[in-house]
């Protein structure tokens, strides 16, 4: 067994909340909280005194462990269910577990190489998130997300304008990275395909090698220069690229595998399963979830309405950022019932992470 802080990265981000809640609790009490959530996570049913002294070698008789876990319930660690004498780990029952007593599992030799051999190299992006995202969803059996980078993380490389018809150009961006970018803008109709070359190679030179803040900023300077009033098409080759980059590209969000959740029944009413299919249909909701993600490093855990989203609430995301030479670009991760085997989706999610900003980085998937 691992623990937290070793090879993953992940912290918990409540050092400070384990320690207040520790000294709410003897260390007998921590036992059987651990024994209950693991348990709970195993089987899903309401976990009960006497399957916790028949299950693990505790040397407690049920009365006592009745009493602990009545003194847990109060502390609001459990809950119990109206239709069970066992109890059940709340959210803040999760959250210490998670903070304070998580053993993280390593991974075995079979499983990172199922990770690997899921990516398929840097060739095509948007099929390696894709893979990325089959390859959590299969080995955590829940769903698999990953957030493709926002052009403004990236490098710009090229800029291609294709037209279209009458009035619309087609323009794809391509990043050094590999990852492509289409948006169809309206444009003059007098611009004829040789002005479009023209552009283009103008563009490509003055813009490669910088980031897209970068870019517009040296759109906006170079627009407020005099003498790009005498150039009509060095003029127009600012106007369209200005007009591209008005609005924020890319943010792509790659979901595999949510109908892992129609596989656990009971885990989460009809009700929350409606919102949380809206919220993978829409897939704003978690891509402003994994924005905040960004902001901090290591492996992030967000448990029930802890992440104030209704549409998945009852549910826990456990992210890792993955990034290239220039920084972070991206976030990938597992969402699934608050039910999840915390100590094997960890390491899932920061070994994928690892391997793509690898990949990334050195245009290979190297040993990590």
């Amino acid at each position: 067994m691992l623990k937290k802080s070793q090879k993953t990265g992940f912290s918990g981000g409540h050092d400070l909340g384990c320690m207040r809640m520790t000294t709410e609790m003897t260390e007998r009490s921590r036992k059987i909280l651990e024994v209950i959530v693991d348990d709970y996570i195993a089987s899903g049913e309401p976990v009960g005194s006497r399957a916790v002294t028949k299950r693990h070698n505790l040397d407690l008789s049920p009365a006592t462990v009745r009493n602990v876990m009545s003194d847990l319930e109060e502390l609001g660690f459990l809950a119990s269910p109206h239709t069970s004498a066992g109890r059940i780990p709340t959210e803040k029952g999760y959250r210490y577990y998670v903070d304070c007593l998580l053993q993280l599992r390593e991974l075995t030799p079979k499983e990172k190489r199922s990770i690997e051999a899921s990516c398929p190299g840097i060739n095509g992006l948007d099929k390696l998130f894709q893979e990325a995202g089959k390859a959590l969803s299969a080995l955590s059996s829940h769903a698999g997300i990953v957030m493709a980078p926002r052009f403004t993380t990236t490098i710009y490389k090229q800029i291609e304008f294709v037209r279209l018809s009458r009035g619309k150009l087609l323009v794809v961006f391509v990043s050094e990275s590999g990852l492509v970018q289409n948006k169809v803008i309206d444009a003059d109709e007098t611009l004829t395909q040789e002005d479009l070359v023209k552009i283009t190679n103008y563009l490509n030179e003055m813009l490669s090698g910088m980031n897209i803040s970068e870019v517009r900023a040296k759109i906006s300077s170079e627009m407020k220069q005099e003498r790009h009033l005498y150039d009509k098409l060095v003029g127009k080759a600012l106007e369209l690229s200005g007009a591209v980059l008005k609005e924020e590209l890319g943010g792509q969000l790659f979901i595999e595998g949510a109908s892992s959740f129609l596989d656990q029944p009971g885990i989460v009413d009809m009700g929350q399963m409606k919102r949380l299919f809206r919220a993978f249909e829409q897939k704003n909701t978690l891509i402003d979830l994994l924005d905040k993600s960004q902001q901090a490093a290591g492996v992030q855990i967000f448990i029930g309405s802890e992440h104030e989203l209704a549409q998945i609430d009852g549910c826990s995301l456990v992210t890792a950022n993955y990034q290239n030479v220039h920084g972070t670009i991206g976030t990938l991760g597992v969402i699934g019932p608050s039910r999840m085997a915390y100590s094997k989706v960890i390491p899932i999610v920061d070994y994928t992470a690892r391997l793509i900003s690898r990949m990334l980085e050195t245009g290979d998937d190297k040993e990590i």
